[in-house]
C-alpha cells in the first residue's frame, strides 16, 4: 500500500530556515509501507540529534518541543482529505457499466476516513435478540431438531470485541459458533455419506450431576488441487461505510490472499455496489491474478449502499457464466448496512431464496465495527445455502480463505438435519446449547422443501447437549389418554439415537441415515481433549452470556480446563482462545455490558 508520507529531516532544515517551499516540498513526497516506517525511524533520529544540539548549545529546551509541535501541524495539514461521498451512476445493460470516477476508478481510499468527535465510528452494531434453548423432558418431547451450522463469525467478532477491551452483548454470543471456530480430531468418513458421526459423553463441568453429549459431524476432505472449477462472483461493498482501515482496505488484501490460490480452470468476476451496482471486472482465468488484484486495487469507498441491486446483480453474473459440475458461489463481503432499495431482512433474504434454487451458493464475510449488522448477514448466509464468517485481520482472512479454502467454497453436503431421539430409561431431560436459531419443528426433518445448513469440505461440526440422567422416578402427571410406557428397546445401552438427513449438492432428494450412542459414560478426566475443549469454550459462552444454565461455571474453571485439553495447537488458535478468557475475566465478571 502507498500511503502519505513527509521527510522529517528535510522539514526539520525548512523550519529551522523559515522556508515555507521547503516545508512544502518536505511534504510533496510518497512511500511504501516499508519506506515508511524506515523514514520514521529516521525522523526519530533527528528529533534526537536537533534536541540534544539545542541542550548542548544551552538554547531553551522549548526549541525541539515547538519544532515537533510544528512539524506535527504540518503533517496534519498535508494529509490527504477524505474524498466526499459520490452516488455512481450505473447503466448496467450487456455486463456493461458507467460509473462515477469516485466508485471504480478513483485513487487509494484515505487513510483518514472522517469520524465522529471521539475518533472512533458511531456504535450501532445490530444483533438478532437469541432466547436459550430449555430443558425439555424426554417423555414429553423425546425429538430434538435443528439444522447444522458451520458458520464462525461470532467467535471472531467477540474477539474483535474482547481485543479491544470490551465484553460483547449477550446477543452477539451465539455458543455454536464459538464451538465450530475450531478443529477436532474426528474421524473422516470411509463409508457412502460424506461425513462421519463421533459422539461421546461425559460430566458437563459447570454442573457435575448433569452429563454432556458431545455430537461431531466430520466432512470429506478434498484436497486443493481436486477442487472442481470455479464460478466466483466478488460482490463488495464500496459506499462510505467502509471507508475505515478494517474494511475495505482489508476486505482488499483479504481477497488478494484467496485470488493467489485460484488457477486457470477458475474464473472470477468482481461485481460491486455503493449507490447503486455495477460490474468492474467480467469472468477472468483465475491465474490472470494480475488483472484481478489491479480490479480490486482500484475500488475505494463512497456513497450510500444499494445491497439489494448488488446481490441481484452478483447472483445475475453467477448465472449467466454457470459452470456445470463446478462450484458456483457469490462472496459477499460487506458491513451489512444496507440503507438504498430493498434493504430489510424480508426483502433481502427473499431475493436470496429465490437465487439459491439456481444451485449457485453463498458466502457471507463480514467486515469492520461501529455499524456492523450481524444480524442481516447471517439471515442472508442462513437462507442462501451458504457459510458466515468475520474477518477481524489478516491472520483471520488467511484462515478462512487459504487454510480452510476447500470448506469455504466448495459444499459436499446441503440442508444437513439432524434429529436427536433420546432414550427415556438413560435421559430425563436435554437441552440444545446453542443453535437457537437453527432449531427445526420435528415434521421439517423429513420435509426436503424445508431448507436448512450446508457442510463444506474438511469442515466438521459440534453440537453439545446437556442433559440430566434418568433417576427412575416418574415426576410426569398422569395422562387420560395415553401411557408413558416404554418399549424393550429403552432397556438396551443406547442413550440416544442421532438421525440424520442431507442432499448431495446438486440433488433435492434427502438421504438419510443414523448413528446410534451406546458407549459407556465416561468421567471429565477420562474424555478427550477435545471433548474437554469444546466444553471450555462452551462454558466460557455462557459466562458471556451470564446464561440462567451457567451454574457453577467461572472463568477460573474455563482456564484449567482449556489449558489442559489444549492439545496439538499447531495454528496457536486455541492457545489464542486462553488469553480471550483471561481478558474477559479481567474486564469484569460474566455480566455482559447488554443483555
Amino acid at each position: 500500500m502507498t500511503r502519505f508520507i513527509f521527510s522529517r529531516t528535510r522539514l526539520a532544515t525548512a523550519i529551522l530556515m523559515g522556508s515555507t517551499s521547503l516545508m512544502l516540498a518536505a511534504c510533496s513526497s510518497t512511500t511504501s509501507d516499508g519506506e515508511a516506517d524506515e523514514q520514521a525511524a529516521v525522523a526519530h533520529e533527528q528529533r534526537e540529534r536537533v534536541a540534544e544540539e539545542a541542550k548542548r548549545k544551552s538554547e531553551p529546551p522549548m526549541l525541539a518541543k515547538k519544532m515537533m509541535a510544528q512539524e506535527r501541524m504540518v503533517m496534519d495539514a498535508a494529509a490527504p482529505m477524505p474524498k466526499a461521498k459520490m452516488k455512481p451512476q450505473i447503466a448496467v445493460g450487456a455486463a456493461q457499466l458507467s460509473t462515477s470516477h469516485a466508485a471504480i476508478h478513483p485513487p487509494m481510499p484515505s487513510p483518514h476516513p472522517v469520524l465522529p468527535p471521539n475518533g472512533e465510528p458511531e456504535n450501532n452494531e445490530v444483533y438478532d435478540r437469541i432466547v436459550e434453548n430449555g430443558f425439555k423432558t424426554v417423555l414429553t418431547d423425546p425429538l430434538s431438531t435443528f439444522s447444522i451450522d458451520v458458520d464462525t463469525a461470532s467467535y471472531t467478532n467477540v474477539r474483535r470485541m474482547l481485543n479491544d477491551g470490551q465484553l460483547p452483548p449477550a446477543d452477539a454470543v451465539r455458543i455454536e459458533e464459538m464451538i465450530n471456530y475450531f478443529t477436532y480430531d474426528y474421524p473422516r468418513p470411509t463409508g457412502e455419506h460424506p461425513f462421519s458421526v463421533y459422539s461421546e459423553i461425559a460430566p458437563a463441568p459447570w454442573n457435575t450431576d448433569h452429563q454432556l453429549v458431545h455430537i461431531g459431524l466430520s466432512g470429506k476432505a478434498i484436497p486443493t488441487e481436486n477442487l472442481p472449477s470455479s464460478n466466483l462472483v466478488f460482490l463488495l461493498d464500496v459506499s462510505g461505510s467502509m471507508n475505515y482501515g478494517n474494511k475495505l482496505p482489508l476486505l482488499k488484501r483479504a481477497f488478494r490472499l484467496l485470488v493467489d490460490q485460484l488457477d486457470e480452470k477458475d474464473r472470477v468476476s468482481i461485481v460491486v455496489y455503493a449507490g447503486a451496482a455495477g460490474v468492474v471486472l467480467e469472468p477472468t482465468p483465475g491465474n490472470e491474478n494480475t488483472s484481478i488484484i489491479r480490479a480490486l486495487d482500484k475500488l475505494s469507498a463512497g456513497g450510500s449502499t444499494a445491497g439489494g441491486q448488488g446481490i441481484e446483480l452478483a447472483y445475475q453474473m453467477a448465472e449467466k457464466h454457470f459452470i456445470k459440475g463446478g462450484n458456483n458461489r457469490v462472496i459477499l463481503a460487506t458491513d451489512g448496512d444496507f440503507n438504498v432499495g430493498p434493504s430489510s431482512d424480508a426483502e433481502l433474504t427473499r431475493i436470496i431464496e429465490q437465487k439459491r434454487e439456481k444451485g449457485v451458493f453463498l458466502t457471507v464475510l463480514g467486515f469492520g465495527s461501529g455499524n456492523y449488522r450481524d444480524n442481516k448477514m447471517e439471515k442472508l448466509a442462513n437462507q442462501g445455502n451458504g457459510n458466515f464468517a468475520y474477518i477481524d485481520n489478516i491472520r483471520e482472512a488467511r484462515k478462512v480463505l487459504v487454510e480452510e479454502m476447500a470448506g469455504t467454497l466448495l459444499t459436499i453436503a446441503k440442508d444437513v438435519k439432524l434429529q436427536l431421539e433420546f432414550n427415556p430409561a438413560k435421559v430425563k431431560s436435554y437441552r440444545l446449547i446453542g443453535y437457537e436459531n437453527r432449531m427445526l419443528a420435528n415434521e421439517d426433518f423429513a420435509d426436503d422443501k424445508k431448507d436448512a445448513g450446508e457442510l463444506g469440505a474438511g469442515l466438521r461440526v459440534t453440537a453439545l447437549y446437556e442433559i440430566v440422567p434418568a433417576d427412575g422416578s416418574q415426576n410426569e402427571q398422569p395422562l387420560k389418554y395415553q401411557t408413558s410406557e416404554l418399549t424393550n428397546k429403552a432397556n438396551s445401552n443406547d442413550t440416544l439415537t442421532v438421525k440424520l438427513r442431507y442432499k448431495q449438492p446438486d440433488s433435492d432428494t434427502s438421504q438419510p441415515f443414523q448413528y446410534v450412542v451406546d458407549q459407556p459414560w465416561k468421567t471429565l478426566d477420562a474424555s478427550s481433549d477435545d471433548f474437554r475443549f469444546a466444553a471450555s469454550v462452551a462454558e466460557f459462552g455462557l459466562l458471556l452470556r451470564d446464561s440462567q444454565y451457567k451454574g457453577n461455571a467461572s472463568f477460573d474453571q474455563v482456564l484449567t480446563l482449556g489449558k489442559q485439553a489444549k492439545g496439538k495447537d499447531d495454528e496457536g488458535y486455541r492457545a489464542e482462545f486462553l488469553h480471550l478468557v483471561e481478558s474477559a475475566q479481567l474486564l469484569g465478571s460474566s455480566e455482559p455490558v447488554d443483555k
